[in-house]
């Protein structure tokens, strides 16, 4: 059954890809169709012959799909024929001749690998079976034909004890195949044998005997030699007479469906089951079966041993044949070669500067584009940095004292106007006065009082800021600016304290307040980004700690 059933498979995707190959095979080949005649009469041995001279007229006529179609059923004849190693090495050879690209190529792609499966597992060689069957699923487009090579991948996993991977494998099939009686009885036998074999203590008679119930209804005998085999292999420890019930009635079925197989493998449970009056006739039938069955075996593995020599033998010559056209085409070849090669330079030489002019043009666009994005991005930095923080902090100033110094207002509009007009024709930023810097930190600060909101400020003076940059200077100037305008905006502070010192060549500035603190969902806006920006040109760091009790920053860095 297992060897029609490989033939039937192919055949049915050989029809499934009649009508896509039809208009390739404009030369006809007599040899393939007597192949196909041979094969349908049982007759292997001629069957293989006449498809080893299919396979040399169509490689004559550079048909690969034909010559892979050729050696597929060759291999699939040698696995039947218990050549495995024969099988494989054919099969692989047609791989050679198949695109995995190509649509029309899958369903021989997916029969070869199964066809290798199919040996490799009878070779007890289980990891590399189960991968065969998985490049056979991989390619296959049928629903059907995967679900065979699912249960030939399921069986591989059972039979090398892996038991939890094959259950998952007969799980998703008996999901598939529930409209359909026969495939459905035959996986619900897989699921319930596998089962019991992970866990000997599992029930699997009722599922086993449903399985069989539907066999019965359908009249598939083959089925039911399986049922009843696996119901016998199951009561054989339990119960032996049903063991020994069923054991007779696949012992039965196996000789109304000829496989010898399946009567040898019955006589050998009758023989354990039977009383000593019946063992000895089963024997005797057992080892009169055996032994034809040995010698029919060995005598076509030997005929089909002589068949692949002949094979071997005119692939040596065809071999030999080329390798003397080879050599009368060595020279034309060679100046073919060097040739090609000259023209493969030129055009890599072409195409290389072409590719290197494009690069260089884009990469001084993107240079040029970058240039572009970095000045919008300081000319807005210096609009929010100069302009709108210095006009919050005038606002503030008008709104907080009672006592205005309209001059002093006036000069700072008209230093933020110069500011903007320099922004504006991007001018670079003027150097920071060096004297009274402690001083002008003081004012800065100090706009930010009011009545309602007291600034502290400690460690102001002079001999802190020695030393320190004009860069450094410019930044810090900024930084604390945009933090005292965040406080007035956000925090409803009514105490603000800020702390400077310089210490171990770093130079801290901390800053607390008593107000709401940070919102839990806290996201930074742009002015603390900008913010964050600064002092990481100054190579320093800054922290932030909120809670009931108000809002604490530490800034650092690294004096030079």
């Amino acid at each position: 059954m297992k060897n029609l059933t490989c033939y039937t498979l192919f055949l049915i995707l050989l029809s499934c890809s009649a009508d896509q190959t039809q208009e390739e095979a404009s030369v006809a080949n007599p040899y393939y169709d007597q192949a196909f005649a041979y094969l349908d009469a049982g007759k292997a041995d001629s069957a293989f012959r006449y498809f080893d001279q299919a396979r040399e007229l169509f490689l004559a006529n550079k048909d690969s799909l034909r010559v892979a179609a050729c050696l597929i059923q060759m291999a699939i004849t040698l696995t039947n024929q218990n050549d495995y190693f024969g099988a494989q090495e054919t099969s692989l050879q047609a791989n050679d001749y198949l695109d995995v690209e190509n649509p029309q190529h899958h369903i021989y792609l997916s029969s070869n690998f199964n066809n290798l499966g199919r040996s490799t597992y009878l070779l007890k060689d289980f990891d590399r079976a189960i991968s065969f069957y998985d490049s056979a699923i991989q390619f296959s487009d049928d629903s059907l034909n995967t679900r065979i090579f699912l249960n030939n991948k399921a069986k591989a996993y059972h039979d090398n004890k892996q038991y939890a991977e094959a259950l998952k494998i007969y799980e998703h099939i008996i999901q598939e195949n529930s409209k359909n009686p026969r495939e459905y009885a035959r996986a619900l036998t897989n699921i319930s044998d596998t089962r019991w074999h992970q866990n000997p203590a599992y029930n699997a008679a009722p599922h086993l005997l449903t399985a069989l119930h539907i066999r019965e209804q359908e009249n598939d005998k083959w089925g039911k030699n399986s049922s009843y085999a696996h119901l016998a292999a199951y009561y054989e420890q339990k119960r032996p007479d049903s063991a020994l019930f069923f054991a007779r009635k696949r012992y039965a079925i196996a000789r109304e469906i000829k496989s010898a197989d399946d009567q040898i493998m019955g006589l050998q449970m009758l023989i354990r089951l039977s009383s000593p009056d019946s063992t000895k006739w089963y024997f005797d039938v057992y080892r009169r079966l055996s032994d034809s069955v040995q010698l029919a075996r060995a005598a076509a593995k030997n005929q089909f041993a002589l068949i692949r020599y002949e094979v071997e033998k005119n692939k040596a010559e065809n071999l030999k044949l080329q390798q003397e056209n080879a050599v009368r085409n060595l020279q034309i070849n060679r100046q073919r070669t060097i040739t090609g090669m000259v023209s493969l330079f030129a055009i890599a030489l072409i195409g290389g500067g072409m590719y290197w002019y494009r690069k260089r043009k884009q990469r001084l666009e993107l240079e040029a584009q970058n240039r572009i994005k970095a000045s919008q991005l300081r000319t807005s930095k210096k609009v929010h940095d100069v302009v709108a923080n210095g006009l919050y902090r005038v606002m503030a100033e008008i709104e907080n004292k009672s006592d205005i110094d309209r001059e002093g207002i006036l000069d700072r509009l008209e230093d933020m106007y110069e500011k903007s007009r320099d922004i504006s024709y991007e001018a670079e930023d003027p150097p920071i006065q060096q004297i009274d810097y402690h001083q002008k930190v003081t004012d800065l600060l100090a706009s930010f009082a009011t009545d309602s909101t007291k600034v502290l400020i400690a460690g102001n003076d002079s001999d802190v800021w020695a030393d320190l940059s004009v860069e450094a200077r410019y930044e810090i100037e900024h930084i604390l600016q945009e933090l005292m305008v965040n406080m007035k905006k956000h925090s409803r502070a009514s105490h603000v304290a800020m702390r400077f010192e310089r210490h171990n060549h770093q130079f801290s500035i901390h800053y607390s307040d008593n107000g709401i603190g940070l919102p839990p969902n806290f996201q930074k806006g742009n002015g603390l980004v900008n913010t964050g920006n600064r002092i990481k040109n100054l190579q320093g760091d800054f922290t932030f700690d909120t809670g009931e009790n108000g809002l604490k920053i530490r800034m650092t860095f690294p004096l030079s």
